[in-house]
């Protein structure tokens, strides 16, 4: 899951970037609004934290300008405004969920994995694919009742596959969601991710759609 993260405190953004990552998201850290509402609009990403004072565009009109656009990515809004007007004004402009500062980073986690998860139409946080079972609170993957043990990459891939299961899914959206936006990569790399999974998982759970992408094949 790849995480744009919004917020100028050179302090809170880098620790709320690895707190994030230490989870396996890929996040791309950026800190004024300007920067930020380039890359919600360009960028493939599956939810954004977003505080509401930042320099050059505020957080609000960032927001605003993601959903004229047509950008329908689930946004948490993270701020130290916590007056009601603030909060109202946050979600007419379009935030899914709103945070104030201090907070709990393993709240947020959760707030985030929620998000993402329903955003992909699911109501249940466990999602399941035959031997294969993805507990979205904890993000605990398990194959036949055991834990299964991931890299980063490797869970990027799988918990993308999971909650599109039965979809197939192209190689460059996989790439963009998998990878944070100054990483150099590749379709190899993609495919040598896979052929990882396919050892843990099995290898008929994961099709290769010829010319496309990914599928994780459940049904029937």
């Amino acid at each position: 899951m790849r995480i744009l993260l919004v917020e100028d405190d050179r302090d809170l953004g880098p620790s709320v970037a690895a707190a994030l990552r230490s989870e396996h998201f890929a996040v791309d850290l950026v800190t004024d609004g300007v920067d930020a509402a380039h890359l919600g609009e360009t960028e493939r990403y599956d939810a954004a934290v977003l505080d509401l004072g930042l320099p050059q565009l505020d957080g609000v009109s960032v927001l605003k300008a993601w959903r004229a656009a047509g950008r329908d990515l689930p946004v948490l809004v993270l701020t130290a405004r916590e007056a009601w007007s603030d909060k109202v004004a946050g979600f007419k402009a379009g935030a899914d969920d709103y945070m104030v500062k201090p907070f709990r980073l393993d709240e947020l986690v959760m707030r985030l994995r929620a998000l993402v998860r329903r955003s992909a139409g699911h109501g249940q946080p466990l999602l399941t694919c035959g031997p294969l079972s993805f507990d979205t609170q904890t993000g605990m993957f398990e194959l036949d009742g055991l834990p299964l043990r991931l890299t980063a990459f490797e869970w990027r891939v799988l918990s993308q596959l999971m909650l599109r299961k039965d979809v197939v899914i192209e190689r460059l959206d996989l790439l963009e969601r998998v990878y944070e936006g100054d990483a150099d990569t590749d379709s190899n790399s993609l495919e040598v991710i896979v052929g990882r999974l396919r050892k843990k998982i099995g290898a008929t759970l994961i099709e290769t759609v010829r010319g496309r992408g990914y599928r994780l094949v459940c049904a029937g």
